[in-house]
């Protein structure tokens, strides 16, 4: 999948409605002001959730932005919850994961969050942001609940920010836009290596085929724990088809072994559970040029502070009214008000 920044990406075709998160998990405040109300949901016996929420920790006087990290049990989700809370937000004691998890609670960074299965998101959904009106959901999953997750937030009506990397990506786009919510959807929440890829993607534009001819080589490495090739570099390899490169996508090495990312591609050990390091080598028809460009990332505190700013950019949007509904991380990095 060729992944464009500037307007949006298309991917291959998934659609599965099952929720299955990976890692996210943040919090959101709200007014303080707002009077909690809930939908009935099995009857008008409180539920498991209401009875959670209602005895969930009162909220401190001029608490910030309330949100939702599903998959609050994963590594983004835990790296996105710290992030939040160190910005201010007010994270949700509620979250979704997999039907092992539903019914359980956890604790994470020091509180304890309730998570939900697939069976009853819906309903769950509904009642969270009746009772957190400004609730905006991040959503950090695996590549086949993209579809499904983009189709319930949507129906409910909740913003969010999506950086789940695959599923049907143009179905994606166009289940929000006619539902009409506000979200921030990127492959890429890392501000640093969005810019970069901004800048590829100029050079892209204004000199087309500036490469013709040059052979190109690209390796990435990702914990061994992710499924799909790097959106990132799919990102630049398109970029780089643009400038006159041939090369298809099924081309890309991946390396998810550990021996290989300690002896080949230099990860530092504590670092093999969580990085993500490209390579991109390109050669002349010659061989008397070369080129090189690389990013290395270790652990997810640049994805963590990206989402932090995208949730504070899409608040602004959703107060302002704006007309502009599904935005990307360009256009967060373009606002230029970022921490």
């Amino acid at each position: 999948m060729a992944t464009s920044l500037l307007k949006p990406p298309t991917n291959f075709l998934h659609n599965h409605l099952a929720f299955f998160p990976t890692s996210a998990r943040i919090t959101f405040p709200i007014s303080h002001n707002k009077k909690s109300r809930f939908f009935p949901i099995v009857s008008m016996a409180a539920t498991p959730l209401q009875t959670f929420l209602e005895n969930s920790a009162p909220l401190p006087q001029n608490t910030g932005l309330p949100i939702m990290v599903n998959a609050c049990t994963g590594k983004m989700g835990k790296a996105v919850i710290n992030a939040a809370e160190a910005a201010g937000l007010h994270i949700v004691p509620v979250s979704f994961g997999c039907e092992e998890e539903s019914g359980q609670t956890f604790q994470i960074s020091g509180k304890e969050f309730l998570v939900h299965g697939p069976s009853d998101r819906k309903s769950v959904l509904a009642s969270v942001l009746d009772k957190y009106p400004d609730l905006i959901v991040v959503d950090y999953t695996i590549p086949n609940a993209v579809n499904g997750n983009a189709e319930l937030y949507s129906k409910v009506g909740v913003p969010f920010v999506m950086g789940t990397t695959g599923g049907d990506r143009d179905l994606l786009y166009k289940t929000v836009k006619d539902s009409n919510i506000y979200a921030v959807i990127s492959p890429q929440m890392g501000k640093q290596v969005v810019a970069f890829l901004a800048a590829m993607e100029i050079m892209a534009e204004q000199f087309p085929g500036a490469f013709s001819g040059y052979s190109l080589q690209v390796l990435e490495s990702h914990q061994a724990t992710k499924v799909d090739a790097s959106g990132t570099a799919k990102a630049v390899i398109s970029c780089f088809n643009k400038l006159g490169v041939s090369f298809d996508m099924d081309e890309i090495k991946l390396i998810r072994d550990p021996k290989q990312q300690l002896e080949m591609v230099g990860v530092p050990e504590e670092h093999l559970s969580g990085h993500a390091f490209h390579m991109y080598h390109l050669t002349s028809p010659d061989g008397t040029v070369t080129f090189e460009f690389q990013h290395n990332v270790c652990g997810r505190s640049i994805y963590a502070e990206g989402t932090v700013d995208a949730v504070l950019f899409l608040a602004k949007k959703i107060n302002a009214k704006d007309e502009k509904r599904v935005y990307n991380m360009i256009d967060v990095l373009r606002e230029g008000n970022m921490r």
